[in-house]
C-alpha cells in the first residue's frame, strides 16, 4: 500500500490543552499510498493532532515536516467533525461556494454529490437534512479537487452502512492512487491500514 515517497515526518510531538497533557513523544512517518487510522479514547487528543498536522493548531512541541512543494496547505484537504458548511444553503450551493473559494470554478459538484449519496437532495437546505446527509454533503469534497493529502476527523460518523462502504472505497482508492489519508475513527479502511493509537 505504501510507496517510497515520504510525505510527512513528525518527531516527538507533544501538546497540552487547558493544562492537560494530550500526547507526548509522538512520532510518525507517512508515505504516499498509505492510509493511517488514528484511534484512542475520548479526550486523547485525536482531533487536536489532526489540527496540528493540518497547520490549524500551532501550540505544540516537537518537529513536523511536510515534504510537499510550496505551501503544504495547498496540498491538504481537511474535513473536520462538523460539516463546515452554511446551514441555510443547499449542498449544491455550499459546494459551489467552496469550489470558488479554492479556485475550483470549473469543478462540477453534481457528480460529487451523487457519488456521496445525495442524489435528489442537492437543492435541499442543510437545515432540512439528516445528520448523515449533512455528513455526506461535507464528504462530497472527497470527489472534488486534487489534494494529495486528506485529513479527516470521524468521516464515518452518522453515516449508514451503505455510505460507510462508499467512503471506505473512496479512501482506499485515494491511497492506492498515491495519496495519503489520515483519519480518526474506530473503523479501519481495509486490512493494510496503518494504525496510530493515542492515550494510555
Amino acid at each position: 500500500m505504501s510507496s517510497e515517497t515520504c510525505l510527512l515526518q513528525a518527531h516527538n510531538l507533544a501538546c497540552e490543552r487547558d493544562d492537560r497533557q494530550l500526547f507526548r513523544g509522538l512520532s510518525l512517518t507517512a508515505h504516499a499510498g498509505e492510509c493511517w487510522q488514528i484511534v484512542g479514547p475520548n479526550g486523547a487528543g485525536k482531533t487536536t493532532l489532526l489540527r496540528v498536522l493540518a497547520g490549524l493548531f500551532t501550540h505544540y512541541d516537537g518537529e513536523l515536516h511536510w515534504h510537499l512543494s510550496g505551501d503544504f496547505r495547498e496540498h491538504l484537504l481537511f474535513i473536520g467533525d462538523r460539516p463546515g458548511m452554511r446551514a441555510e444553503l443547499t449542498p449544491l450551493e455550499n459546494l459551489n461556494w467552496l469550489n470558488a473559494l479554492h479556485g475550483l470554478d470549473d469543478a462540477d459538484p453534481w457528480p460529487a454529490l451523487a457519488s456521496a449519496g445525495l442524489r435528489g437532495f442537492e437543492d435541499v437546505p442543510l437545515t432540512q437534512l439528516s445528520a448523515g446527509q449533512k455528513r455526506r454533503a461535507s464528504l462530497a469534497r472527497l470527489w472534488l479537487g486534487e489534494q494529495k493529502v486528506w485529513i479527516l476527523d470521524e468521516p464515518f460518523a452518522a453515516v449508514d452502512a451503505a455510505g460507510v462502504a462508499t467512503i471506505e472505497t473512496r479512501l482506499a482508492d485515494h491511497a492506492a492512487a498515491g495519496g495519503l489519508v489520515l483519519y480518526t475513527s474506530h473503523h479501519a479502511v481495509g486490512s493494510e491500514v496503518r494504525r496510530l493509537e493515542l492515550g494510555p
